[in-house]
């Protein structure tokens, strides 16, 4: 109310201010109480929430402007504020911030029904005990002004990390989803022996060229059905908190080097609520940090 009061003050003063709006807001203050307010020194719970607001303001920006309360309290504590849930809701009102909201899925899986379906070895239980146990694959889509643009993703379920991406204008086996798979079989060093691969069973995953693919790589492909696995959770977080963000967009291309930024910000920076408000990074450097520490390198032979 001080605030509306004080933006408007100088244009229809404080006695008409209040006279005209006091009916119609239960509350209002009166002119001499608006003056009582401005003329006492703010609180000490007042200066305390107005230090960090600018800090609320500018680390929500840099996170993609989708941060609710949950995630902004985890932030400002990892930026070494104490700080609580309710205080940081408080201050996310003050900043005018909030998180984003999600929107209705909308699917890019297309089933051809004369294939022939690998089994269902996940079942809904997306765990894994260890890092490149259980890939899950989605494609999601991009509107843009010069067409579609899809984007396929290869998660690792046990820390959440982004292994592969690849972006393209068609849904073709051999360009889209293949792509990123073999790019993350590089990164795993080319042997996914021990790991399952699981997909919806789109067309452009079902596809002779992908699955014999995945068996080429020692690794057993799992498909489940539509809409049931954390990899459409995770196509959901993408348009949520990239595409719908940061739109519109001109070109294919402008979605690739967006989609590489949003990346690294998913494996580096942002925390997740599944990894106790840990990074997907943090999570692996842990766990080979633990085995490391389990199985120590013999004498003399440490790395090099």
């Amino acid at each position: 109310m001080i605030r509306f009061i004080n933006e408007y003050r100088d244009r229809f003063g404080v006695e008409l201010i209040c006279r005209v709006l006091r009916p119609a807001v239960q509350g209002f203050l009166t002119a001499r109480g608006y003056r009582a307010a401005v003329g006492r020194a703010p609180s000490a719970r007042q200066l305390k929430d107005e230090l960090p607001v600018p800090e609320v303001a500018r680390l929500h920006a840099e996170n993609y402007g989708v941060y609710g309360r949950r995630k902004m309290h985890a932030l400002m504590r990892r930026q070494g504020w104490e700080i609580g849930r309710d205080q940081t809701e408080r201050l996310m009102r003050l900043a005018g911030v909030r998180g984003v909201r999600t929107s209705k899925r909308v699917f890019t899986t297309r089933s051809d029904k004369t294939t022939v379906l690998p089994s269902d070895l996940v079942n809904r239980r997306f765990t894994a005990p260890a890092p490149r146990r259980l890939w899950v694959c989605d494609v999601t889509y991009v509107a843009t002004w010069s067409g579609f643009a899809y984007v396929a993703f290869v998660t690792d379920v046990y820390s959440r990390r982004l292994v592969s991406w690849n972006v393209a204008s068609t849904l073709r086996s051999e360009i889209l989803p293949l792509q990123a798979l073999d790019m993350a079989a590089w990164d795993a060093g080319g042997d996914l022996t021990g790991l399952t691969h699981h997909s919806d069973h789109g067309s452009n995953y079902m596809a002779m060229i992908y699955t014999d693919r995945i068996v080429e790589l020692g690794a057993v492909p799992s498909t489940g059905t539509v809409g049931d696995s954390i990899d459409n959770a995770l196509a959901e977080a993408v348009n949520n908190e990239l595409i719908r963000q940061r739109g519109p967009w001109r070109t294919v291309e402008q979605v690739e080097l967006a989609t590489l930024e949003y990346v690294w910000w998913w494996n580096n920076q942002r925390p997740h609520g599944e990894l106790d408000m840990r990074t997907p990074l943090e999570v692996e450097q842990a766990y080979y940090a633990d085995l490391e520490s389990a199985n120590p390198a013999p004498a003399g032979q440490g790395s090099r």
